[in-house]
């Protein structure tokens, strides 16, 4: 029976108040993050750590003084392993998880796939949209970490996937419905942004989310008033615009209610249950933006996880190397599209 290892990657997410200033610096010291040589990037990476931590640790409170996205990661990992058994029994598929700036980091579950010694592995970011920030990023770090047995194949996206497509589709429909179906609000598809810089570079991100939040409300019954924006801005640089708070304040200066839909996130955590829960429901009512409704992160919605074991199994089928799964090609001139660079090929 042929073994496979299926790793799926995510940003990881403190554990504890007390693990919120290491997680900042891993996140800021990450060459991905902050393009600066590394004697400059540390120091730096430690300033901003130190300075954030107490602000951070106020909204990790919020949540019970820890980040979801483990536990939350866990399910998804363990009904992803259960349908991969279904669909294929003649497979021994085991399902792995490796943190970019928490435990575990990709260290760790290297050790573990280089012990079940697989025959296979699919390589799998929890990121939809592939970024230099996110998925390459991680990708590197695992390439840098695993040294043990297996032909390996990557995912390097899958925005317009279609059972992606669907568990967004039927998420949106049963928010929209369990407030009594509104007439008057605007749904906004809202992304992490990224800097500007980042995607004139030819970072296919800002392209990915927006092919994806199209083919979304092609699915969605009817006609819908709909936006993409990008909120968790930082820093002093310009950042993909429009920013999800501009768009709360214009639908509620046109009189308008919105249906806030995290596009980027798979699963809740600080960006979904703080800055979107409350941050954002907040200005909603300070703007006069009423309702204001907000669509859960995909979670195990069952369409998500089928797809997710669909890019598996697609990616098992073809030769060693990174692709998207699904219709999505990038277009010629976004460079840095994890298929055209065959990240961890």
């Amino acid at each position: 029976m042929t073994r496979l290892a299926v790793v799926l990657f995510n940003l990881g997410g403190p554990d504890s108040l007390k693990a919120v200033r290491p997680f900042l610096f891993n996140l800021f010291r990450d060459p991905a993050i902050i393009g600066a040589p590394a004697f400059v990037r540390y120091p730096l990476a430690a300033f901003i750590s130190t300075t954030r931590e107490k602000t951070a640790q106020a909204n990790y409170a919020l949540m019970g003084g820890r980040s979801p996205l483990m536990p939350e990661t866990v399910a998804q990992a363990t009904a992803l392993e259960a349908a991969l058994k279904l669909a294929r029994p003649d497979v021994e598929a085991k399902v792995f998880i490796a943190m970019r700036y928490w435990r575990p980091f990709a260290g760790e579950t290297a050790r573990q796939v280089a012990a079940f010694a697989p025959d296979e592995i699919v390589l799998l970011p929890l990121y939809p949209q592939y970024s230099t920030t996110t998925s390459a990023s991680s990708l590197k770090d695992w390439a840098r970490a695993y040294k043990g047995p297996g032909r390996s194949r990557t995912v390097c996206c899958y925005p317009t996937a279609d059972g992606l497509i669907e568990a967004h589709a039927r998420a949106i429909e049963a928010r929209w419905a369990q407030a009594g179906k509104p007439a008057n609000v605007r749904l906004l598809f809202s992304a992490h942004g990224l800097p500007q810089k980042v995607v004139d570079a030819g970072d296919p991100y800002q392209a990915q989310v927006e092919a994806g939040a199209a083919a979304i409300v092609a699915r969605l019954p009817g006609r819908w008033d709909w936006r993409v924006c990008y909120q968790s801005r930082v820093g002093p640089l310009k950042w993909l615009a429009p920013s999800t708070d501009e768009e709360v304040r214009r639908a509620g200066a046109e009189g308008k209610g919105v249906l806030v839909a995290p596009i980027a996130f798979v699963s809740e955590h600080v960006e979904t249950l703080v800055e979107l829960d409350r941050e954002y429901a907040e200005l909603a009512h300070q703007s006069g933006c009423s309702p204001y409704l907000r669509v859960p992160a995909l979670g195990v919605e069952p369409a998500f996880i089928e797809a997710l074991a669909d890019t598996v199994e697609k990616a098992m089928d073809r030769p060693s190397g990174a692709a998207p799964c699904g219709a999505w090609r990038c277009p010629a001139d976004l460079g840095q599209c994890g298929a055209t660079k065959g990240e961890a090929a």
